[in-house]
């Protein structure tokens, strides 16, 4: 088979064939161009098909910028690059050899997203939106949605599956505080001056704290180590483009404890089995949050008749909910996280959810 994606961070050039000697294996194709949470919470579909398909390649269609996490998984053997704006379905896959054995739909309930795939005419085709298959169910955590479809075709998974190998590289801030202001939406930021605050609360009680950012979040991060007063080299990335994600994993692997928002690093942490306290606005943690681990702090506020979705996660303002949160709450949650030491985390025990009242 030849297709444009050689190997995880490396894509072959267009019509590049395959080394004549390299054995031929069956391929499954993988839709899931999001983000790196999205990613990260399709670890455990990712992992039930690796094990399910164990004589298969696994390609990805992820946004290539993704390669190094994809990789990083370990559950990922190429990566096709695919992305669309926002959320949206990739109008095209470039995708150039035989059909693939298995396509397996994780990016939506349809029918973009199923059709897409279904042209390209795989063997197997795993989707909701399938007059024949699983039904979608709207209110599901993110986990449990895509192990369900997989069960539906036969293969064992557990959403509570989430880890990720620990990386090989050192962290260059050793059991510090991370605490991540920005995000891909308004609506999940929570207030700039309350991370400032935070952070410069832990900084004054002893803690080393570092400010990540992500591409075009240098400023922010730089103004939350300021107001927090923390030295120069406090903050790691910025409009450069994303910190390099061995890293970034590194960094999240030996923290202390991470605070974030409902983003991407919330995820890594949770992969990565870090302590952490993340803050909920618009969608509630039951649909995003973390395995009901006892390191994993979650606050959110909703009113008391609050559907699960209850604000736009794309919004331009940050959710109501977001902002009931305090700078109080957010210390104490920081306070009496558990001291973990470098092994797996712990299967037993809830996220401790703090709600009003």
């Amino acid at each position: 088979m030849t297709s444009n994606a050689d190997s995880v961070g490396q894509p072959r050039p267009p019509g590049r064939p395959c080394p004549q000697n390299a054995p031929l294996r069956p391929r499954v194709l993988v839709l899931r161009a999001l983000g790196l949470g999205d990613l990260l919470a399709a670890v455990p579909a990712l992992r039930a098909l690796r094990r399910g398909l164990s004589g298969h390649d696994i390609v990805l269609a992820a946004p290539g910028r993704l390669a190094a996490a994809a990789g990083a998984t370990g559950l990922v053997d190429r990566l096709l690059p695919a992305s669309a704006p926002g959320r949206a379905v990739p109008t095209a896959l470039d995708w150039d050899g035989p059909p693939p054995d298995v396509a397996v739909d994780l990016h939506g309930n349809g029918p973009e997203s199923r059709l897409l795939l279904a042209r390209l005419n795989p063997r197997r085709l795993y989707a909701y939106a399938d007059p024949d298959g699983p039904v979608w169910q709207e209110d599901e955590h993110e986990r449990h949605r895509w192990c369900r479809l997989l069960r539906w075709y036969g293969l064992a998974a557990d959403p509570a599956d989430v880890s990720i190998p620990r990386p090989a590289t050192r962290s260059p801030a050793p059991r510090a505080v991370v605490v991540h202001p920005g995000a891909d939406a308004v609506a999940r930021c929570w207030p700039a001056e309350r991370f400032a605050a935070v952070a410069r609360e832990l900084h004054s009680a002893g803690h080393r704290v570092v400010v990540t950012a992500g591409a075009a979040e240098e400023r922010l991060a730089a103004w939350v180590a300021a107001r927090a007063g923390l030295p120069h080299d406090a903050v790691l990335g910025g409009s450069r483009g994303d910190v390099p994600f061995d890293l970034l994993t590194a960094l999240v692997a030996e923290a202390h404890c991470v605070v974030v928002g409902d983003t991407g690093l919330a995820h890594l942490a949770t992969a990565l089995g870090t302590p952490s306290v993340t803050l909920f606005g618009p969608v509630a943690p039951r649909l995003w949050g973390p395995p009901d681990r006892a390191r994993h702090r979650v606050l959110w506020h909703p009113d008391a008749d609050d559907p699960p979705r209850p604000g736009d996660a794309h919004g331009d303002r940050p959710d109501e909910r977001l902002l009931r949160i305090t700078v109080d709450e957010v210390l104490e949650a920081v306070r009496t996280l558990p001291v973990t030491g470098d092994g797996p985390p712990p299967r037993t025990g809830q996220a401790a959810v703090v709600r009003p009242g």
